[in-house]
């Protein structure tokens, strides 16, 4: 319905997700779909309006982001403003490429985690338990979808599954390809719901929204023959809206996959190491040469992996230097403060 005051479209914001009752006061509520260098496109009952916000400060916790519910005021010099960011329900954060290692909101508040991998290039483990973990500490639904499943790669559907499988027997998997999987991916994601897409470029995250728009709104590229990869076509994070009231953000290929204090995550993702680790002799056994330590002697029974033990290790010792580095930084500012 086009609002004749603004000559925008008018939008019912429990299309975009919000459940609250009643709206909050002091701004006009509205949501961040996308974000630009010091502005974002904001959904409002009034229609999409533009808004100043201070997303420059990208590292900061108050940096409005995709997917943020925000309340917004009229300037008479400046226009419309981002005047607060309401509380998130969760955020999909990864750990920054910076040497400070700041946390990175992707996007807020979202229900579901699509982690896209195409079949026609590998699915090593560890980048697959870094994903997962990553999806996992967001506090949302997670599932994995395999794109490019009418091409020769469905050939290597089985393969990408038992990767999935023994990483993670519990995650559902999809296949998807052309109209295939389609109705499949939408039962995720449902009228108000939000789903953030994950993986590396080329996997197939653009062609995928585009086959749930039923239209090439979203650019999309080759990827090269050689290794199947692809480059950057999305630049932005950007909340889409679907036919079936469904709510997808597509994102920029990840390629590097730093985690945050994700020990419970962690956990959930290496469940079968954390099991096997209750027959340890020692509380805090490192798994690595203690005596009576029931993951060696999984691994000597070739109960489990030594590799994937190793990259249990790994992510474990990353995840508590980002503990360390989170403890210094809090008394680096009650320092300052003081």
């Amino acid at each position: 319905m086009l609002n004749y005051r603004t000559g925008k479209t008018a939008i019912d914001l429990k299309d975009y997700g919000w459940r609250e009752r009643p709206h909050p006061t002091g701004g006009e509520l509205g949501r961040i779909v996308r974000v630009y260098r010091g502005e974002c496109d904001v959904a409002t009952t009034s229609g999409v309006v533009r808004a100043l916000s201070d997303s420059q400060r990208a590292q900061s916790e108050l940096a409005p982001t995709t997917g943020d519910w925000v309340l917004l005021t009229d300037d008479r010099e400046l226009g419309v403003l981002v005047k607060s960011v309401l509380p998130r329900k969760n955020s999909l954060s990864r750990r920054s490429s910076s040497d400070d290692g700041r946390e990175q909101v992707l996007v807020s508040n979202i229900d579901t985690v699509m982690i896209v991998h195409g079949l026609d290039r590998p699915l090593p483990p560890g980048r697959l338990e870094r994903l997962l973990v990553l999806a996992w500490d967001s506090g949302a639904e997670v599932v994995v979808v395999l794109t490019k499943a009418d091409t020769d790669a469905v050939r290597q559907a089985d393969s990408r599954l038992l990767t999935i499988r023994a990483v993670s027997p519990s995650t559902p998997v999809l296949l998807v390809g052309g109209r295939q999987g389609l109705k499949e991916v939408s039962s995720w994601i449902g009228p108000g719901r939000t789903a953030a897409l994950i993986g590396e470029s080329g996997a197939g995250k653009s062609t995928l929204v585009n086959s749930l728009l039923g239209e090439n709104r979203l650019a999309t590229a080759d990827v090269r023959e050689s290794d199947s990869k692809g480059r950057h076509t999305t630049i932005g994070r950007e909340i889409v809206h679907l036919p079936d009231g469904g709510l997808i953000i597509d994102m920029p290929g990840i390629r590097a996959v730093g985690l945050l204090d994700s020990e419970e995550a962690l956990a959930r993702v290496f469940g079968d190491i954390g099991d096997l680790a209750v027959g340890c002799q020692y509380s805090d056994c490192t798994h690595e040469s203690e005596p009576g330590c029931a993951v060696i002697l999984a691994i000597e029974d070739g109960l489990v992996d030594r590799r994937r033990v190793d990259r249990y290790r790994s992510l474990s010792e990353e995840v508590m230097d980002q503990r360390r580095r989170e403890v210094k930084r809090s008394r680096q500012v009650k320092k300052d403060r003081r």
